[in-house]
């Protein structure tokens, strides 16, 4: 088996444990036994389940873009307005089932995989609210950054109930997060009122049935 086949097996398998019973739950021994490859093969490809979780981590960041831009298509443009729909749609992965939850929670926790998403992240925050805060730095965006991982860690976990229902969470995010940028409150109710009109629990379902097809499909072009 080569390298990219044995890569890919394992990633769309513990994609799928991940998604079927959480972060938490699955063991590195159960992915090698599910995804067919010896454990030893494993480890020297990935090192330990936490890098497995990274190269993940990568990959649904970049499907949580692209279905955002797919959506959004011909309705904005506005960066801040792109940033507000896109953690909307986050929000609503996690709360799809406690497994993904565990899955984020686990993401934004772990050293490596919070790490990758801070660096990740920190670029495009500057970029979406620079206009917002023309003095900060790059590096003043990485620390804003650790601040709002923080928050969207606090918001995914906290699970919906009657009162803390998903309207209040995603208006609760957005008013926090755009505080810390200074983003004026017209633009803030502009955003919430923006993204209260997408059908959101589908979008996370097909943003994370998109996902598994496309680990599917990458796999048989190996």
């Amino acid at each position: 088996m080569s390298k990219e086949l044995l890569k890919s097996q394992v990633l769309r398998t513990a994609a799928r444990l991940f998604l079927e019973q959480g972060y938490t739950a699955t063991t590195v021994r159960e992915i090698s036994k599910r995804s067919e490859v010896e454990i030893n093969a494993m480890v020297r490809a990935f090192g330990n389940k936490e890098n497995i979780l990274c190269q993940l981590v990568e990959y649904v960041l970049e499907e949580q873009f692209l279905a955002t831009e797919k959506f959004l298509k011909d309705i904005t443009d506005d960066p801040v307005l792109f940033y507000a729909a896109e953690t909307t749609l986050q929000l609503y992965m996690a709360e799809s089932s406690e497994q993904i939850r565990d899955l984020y929670s686990a993401a934004y926790s772990m050293p490596e995989s919070s790490a990758l998403i801070m660096r990740n992240i920190a670029g495009k925050l500057e970029q979406l609210f620079q206009a917002y805060q023309p003095d900060l730095e790059a590096k003043d965006f990485y620390e804003f950054e650790i601040a709002t991982g923080g928050v969207m860690r606090g918001f995914m976990t906290v699970p919906c109930d009657l009162y803390f229902t998903m309207e209040r969470k995603v208006r609760r995010f957005i008013e926090c997060v755009f505080r810390i940028f200074q983003v004026p409150e017209e633009k803030t109710e502009e955003a919430i009122a923006l993204v209260s009109q997408f059908d959101y629990p589908t979008l996370a379902r097909q943003t994370i049935e998109s996902m598994m097809d496309q680990l599917n499909s990458g796999a048989d072009n190996v």
